[in-house]
């Protein structure tokens, strides 16, 4: 059941912390010609895309960015594609009148600018910016064409993540549409802890505001805090700077309202095996009403 719960601006183009941060900064050449890019990630003759997406060589390198630096800005050009090895991130966009929106977040194992390979060379439609610590694999985007045209196991790894991607936001556009603000939020905290997916989730989260949080399911942060708490009054999750999220907070999205409001009550009144039924006021006398005869 886990599962169905997650089911031309910039010439030379820099990649840099925004506004504050002058730390790591790198410079993003796409110099390196397609046919000059060799395919040597190989043993005993077959190439191995996890030994590709982990090492450096002709046209790829390892970058580390700190918390709040960006792998790319909105508008920068799309030249290269990003393997994130470790760390958080998030994509976000800023329309004309300044306002901010995150799209999406992202994971060790994900690849970030995909959409540098589409056609001819762009901009980019969105930022890239490091919530922790992040380090990944920059590859350029003459790089990253070869191998996909050359190495068809790479290439079906790369159109599974697309895949899933596809997936994904298939799922964020439904729960926007048909879900409640609390459930939407239930979703995203259970995303962050990576519930759903191979081997034990992290249940202690990346630190994140309330803010962002409301962004990204489209609510207040005053509605944000009221959910955050209730959800810490009902033991699904702990927080003191960082959050803990437990497996309960699954019962808020598998789980309709009342339903959970049942199972809550009868958990605190020590009757969690029996259903709770309506009870009369004992003032209230109730009488059968006879027909009236003729």
């Amino acid at each position: 059941m886990q599962a169905d719960v997650f089911s031309s601006m910039y010439e030379g183009a820099w990649f840099q912390p925004r506004r504050g941060h002058n730390d790591g900064l790198c410079r993003c050449s796409s110099t390196a010609k397609q046919e000059d890019i060799p395919m040597a990630e190989s043993r005993n003759g077959v190439f191995d895309a996890a030994n590709f997406l982990q090492s450096t060589g002709p046209g790829r390198r390892i970058v580390e960015l700190k918390p709040k630096d960006v792998f790319f800005a909105q508008g920068n050009q799309a030249d290269s594609v990003f393997y994130l090895h470790a760390g958080r991130a998030k994509l976000t966009v800023v329309s004309k009148n300044g306002k901010e929106a995150t799209i999406t977040l992202l994971s060790p194992g994900d690849f970030i600018g995909e959409e540098s390979i589409a056609g001819v060379v762009g901009l980019r439609m969105a930022a890239a910016t490091a919530i922790t610590s992040c380090v990944a694999l920059r590859i350029e985007r003459g790089a990253m064409i070869q191998v996909l045209h050359e190495e068809h196991g790479f290439s079906d790894l790369f159109l599974k993540f697309l895949i899933a991607r596809s997936m994904r936001t298939q799922a964020d556009l439904v729960d926007q549409l048909f879900n409640s603000s609390e459930k939407r939020l239930a979703r995203i905290l259970l995303l962050m802890a990576e519930f759903g997916k191979p081997g034990e989730p992290e249940t202690l989260i990346p630190q994140i505001t309330q803010e962002t949080l409301a962004e990204m399911i489209g609510t207040t942060r005053s509605r944000v805090s009221f959910f955050m708490n209730r959800f810490r009054k009902l033991g699904f999750i702990e927080y003191d700077g960082r959050i803990r999220v437990h497996k309960s907070l699954l019962n808020v999205v598998l789980y309709d309202q009342p339903r959970l409001q049942n199972a809550v009550a009868a958990s605190l009144l020590g009757t969690r095996h029996h259903k709770l039924k309506p009870s009369r006021p004992r003032s209230a006398a109730v009488s059968r009403i006879e027909p009236i005869e003729a």
